[in-house]
C-alpha cells in the first residue's frame, strides 16, 4: 500500500442507499450460499467481504470523528459530524440484522472453526444492546455528546500573559508557585460555573435518554445496556463492586498517606486541590523542549526500545498521524483512533509542556501499536479487545519506557519516574470512583441534579478523602465530575483504566527483573489485538485478572517497596 500524507487524506462520504445495497448484495451471497451453491466456504467468503465492507465503513466514521476533534469550529466538519451521527444508527441497524442472522445462521460451527467461537458472544451483546427502535435517540446521544466537546473546546482564559484553552491552562496546575496554582484553579472553577447550566442539563438529558434507550430494550435501567454496550463478557457487575471494594480498602489508605507525605514535602499544612497536581518545592519534572523536540526525542526513544516500536513510529511520523499540538478551536483531550483502509492508527493529544506530554504521548502509542500490531486479524470485530483490555497496551508503555525518560528529563528522570508511579497509584481510587457513581446515576435515573451532584460528593468522601477543594464553588458543590469527558460520552468506560492499570503494574513490576521477556510479552499481547476476551488475554501473558484475590496486594506492596513507604 502506497504511504498516504493523513493531512490530505479524505475519503468520500457514503449514503444509506449505497450501503443498503451493498448489504442487500452481500444478503444475497448468504442466501445462495446456504442454499447451496457453494455452502459453507462461500458462507465464509460472503462475511469476509463484509468485514471488508465494514472496515470501509470503519475508516470513513474515524476520519469524520478526527477531523471536528482537531478543529470543532470548522463548519464543514461539524456538519460532516452531524452526517455521520445521523447515519450512523441506520447503518448499526444494518450491521446488527447482519450479526442476528449470522448468529443463527447453517454454518455456525464453520464459522467458529474460521473466527472462533468469541465473535458469537461478541455479537450476541451488539444484538442485545440495539433496535431500530432507538435509532433517533442515539442521534440525540451523539448530538448531546457533540454539544459537551464543543463547549470544553470553547473555554479561553486571559492568564499570565496568555490567552490559553482549557489544556493550555492545565500547565499552571503544576506551577511551583502556590498562588499562581490557586489563581489558575480559580479561573477553571469560575468557567465551569459561569456554564454550569449547560454542563447541568446536557447531562440531565443524556441520562433521561439512555433510560429511555434502556426501557426500550426492555432493561430495567442502563447499567446491564451499559455493560453490553462495553461488551463485558467474562465478569460482571458484582465483579467490578468487589474491585472497586479492594481499591477502597487497600489503596486508599495508602493514597492517604502519599498526600500526606506530598504536603509535607512542599512544607503545607493544608493541602488543597491547588496544590494536589505538585509534589515537591522545586516543581514537576518537565520534558526540556517543545514539541518537535519531544518527536526527536521520541524517535531514539522508540529505536533504543525495539521490538518494531521504531519501524511502527517512523511510519507514524512520515503519514502525519499524529496531531499533539493545543490549538485554538481545537479538542480536549487524547484518544487513538483507527483508519482500518490504511492499516494504521491515528492519535490525538493537547501538549502543554508538562510531564503530561510524554505521559500521554506514551499511552496513545501504545493504542496505536497495539492497533497496528492487530491490523491483520481476521474480523474487525477483533481489530480492538474490549477496552478494558486495550488500556493495558498504553498504559504498559508508559511503564516500559522508563528506561528511557532520561531523554525527555535528563537528570529529572528518577523525579519522574517516583511521580509517575505515585500518580497512578493516585489515579485508581479516582477511577472507581467515576465507575461507582455512573452506577448510582444509572440506577437512579430519576434523580434530581443536585441529587446527583450529593451522591459525587459522598463518594468523593469515601475514596479521596484528603480532597479539600477551598473557596473553589464549582467543584465543591459537587459538580468536579462535570471535567470528565468520559462520563459525557463513554459511559461506564472508566473503570477500564483501574482495571488495565492493575494488570499494567504486573507488568512494570516484571519489566524490573527481566525487561527482554516482559517486552516480548507486551508485543505478543498487541498482536493479539480482541482475540480472546480480558481475562483470557491477561492470562496468556501470565498476569492476574484484576478480579482475582490478591492482585492488588501484590502490586501495592511493590509501589511502597519503591516508594520508600514500607
Amino acid at each position: 500500500m502506497t504511504p498516504i500524507d493523513f493531512q490530505k487524506y479524505t475519503v468520500d462520504a457514503p449514503t444509506y442507499d449505497e450501503v443498503s445495497a451493498r448489504y442487500q448484495a452481500i444478503h444475497e451471497a448468504l442466501d445462495a450460499a446456504s442454499s447451496g451453491t457453494g455452502g459453507a466456504e462461500a458462507f465464509i467468503a460472503a462475511v469476509e467481504e463484509w468485514d471488508a465492507y465494514r472496515r470501509e465503513l470503519g475508516n470513513w466514521s474515524s476520519l469524520v470523528s478526527i477531523r471536528f476533534h482537531q478543529d470543532t469550529a470548522n463548519e464543514e466538519y461539524k456538519k460532516a459530524r452531524e452526517y455521520c451521527d445521523e447515519l450512523r444508527p441506520k447503518l448499526t441497524d444494518l450491521a446488527v440484522t447482519m450479526k442476528r442472522r449470522l448468529l443463527d445462521c447453517p454454518f455456525r460451527e464453520q464459522l467458529a472453526a474460521k473466527f472462533g467461537e468469541l465473535i458469537f458472544e461478541l455479537w450476541t451483546c451488539d444484538v442485545a444492546s440495539f433496535d431500530p427502535v432507538i435509532e433517533k435517540d442515539l442521534v440525540e446521544e451523539s448530538k448531546l455528546d457533540s454539544e459537551y466537546t464543543e463547549l470544553v473546546a470553547s473555554a479561553r482564559f486571559e492568564f499570565q500573559g496568555e490567552t490559553l484553552t482549557l489544556s493550555q491552562l492545565g500547565k499552571y496546575a503544576e506551577h511551583p508557585d502556590r498562588e499562581i496554582r490557586h489563581a489558575a484553579a480559580k479561573l477553571n472553577s469560575d468557567w465551569f460555573a459561569e456554564n454550569q447550566s449547560a454542563f447541568d442539563r446536557i447531562y440531565h438529558e443524556l441520562v433521561q435518554l439512555r433510560q429511555q434507550m434502556a426501557t426500550k430494550l426492555q432493561y430495567d435501567n442502563f447499567v446491564p445496556l451499559g455493560y453490553k454496550l462495553m461488551q463485558r463478557i467474562d465478569y460482571s457487575q458484582n465483579d467490578v463492586e468487589q474491585f472497586r471494594a479492594q481499591v477502597r480498602d487497600e489503596v486508599v489508605p495508602l493514597c492517604v498517606e502519599l498526600r500526606r507525605r506530598q504536603a509535607e514535602n512542599l512544607g503545607l499544612d493544608k493541602l488543597y486541590a491547588w496544590d494536589e497536581g505538585i509534589h515537591d518545592t522545586s516543581g514537576n519534572p518537565k520534558p526540556a523542549g517543545d514539541h518537535d523536540w519531544l518527536i526527536e526525542r521520541a524517535t531514539e526513544m522508540f529505536a533504543d526500545l525495539g521490538s518494531g516500536l521504531d519501524a511502527f513510529f517512523d511510519k507514524m511520523k512520515q503519514q502525519h498521524l499524529m496531531d499533539l499540538k493545543s490549538r485554538e478551536g481545537k479538542a480536549g483531550g487524547g484518544f487513538c483512533d483507527s483508519l482500518p483502509n490504511l492499516k494504521m492508527p491515528f492519535i490525538f493529544a493537547n501538549f502543554n509542556g508538562t510531564k503530561g506530554d510524554v505521559e500521554v504521548f506514551t499511552h496513545e502509542m501504545g493504542h496505536a501499536f497495539q492497533c497496528y500490531c492487530s491490523g491483520d486479524q481476521p474480523l474487525s470485530d477483533y481489530l480492538w479487545p474490549t477496552t478494558e483490555a486495550c488500556e493495558i497496551h498504553s498504559m504498559s508503555l508508559e511503564f516500559l519506557t522508563w528506561p528511557q525518560m532520561e531523554l525527555f528529563f535528563g537528570d529529572d528522570a528518577s523525579r519522574f519516574r517516583h511521580l509517575h508511579l505515585t500518580e497512578s497509584i493516585l489515579f485508581l481510587p479516582y477511577g472507581v470512583l467515576v465507575d461507582h457513581f455512573q452506577h448510582h446515576v444509572y440506577e437512579n435515573p430519576g434523580a434530581s441534579v443536585e441529587e446527583r451532584n450529593a451522591m459525587w460528593r459522598e463518594l468523593e468522601a469515601i475514596y479521596l478523602p484528603w480532597r479539600d477543594y477551598g473557596d473553589l464553588a464549582h467543584p465543591a458543590s459537587g459538580r468536579r465530575w462535570q471535567r470528565q469527558l468520559h462520563i459525557y460520552g463513554m459511559p461506564f468506560y472508566y473503570i477500564d483504566y483501574t482495571l488495565a492499570l492493575t494488570c499494567a503494574l504486573q507488568l512494570w513490576v516484571r519489566a524490573e527483573s527481566d525487561r527482554e521477556a516482559t517486552m516480548l510479552d507486551y508485543v505478543k499481547l498487541c498482536h493479539r489485538g480482541g482475540e480472546a476476551p480480558f481475562q483470557q488475554l491477561v492470562d496468556s501473558v501470565g498476569l492476574k485478572s484484576p478480579f482475582q484475590p490478591g492482585c492488588l496486594s501484590e502490586v501495592v506492596t511493590a509501589a511502597k517497596r519503591e516508594l520508600g513507604l514500607e
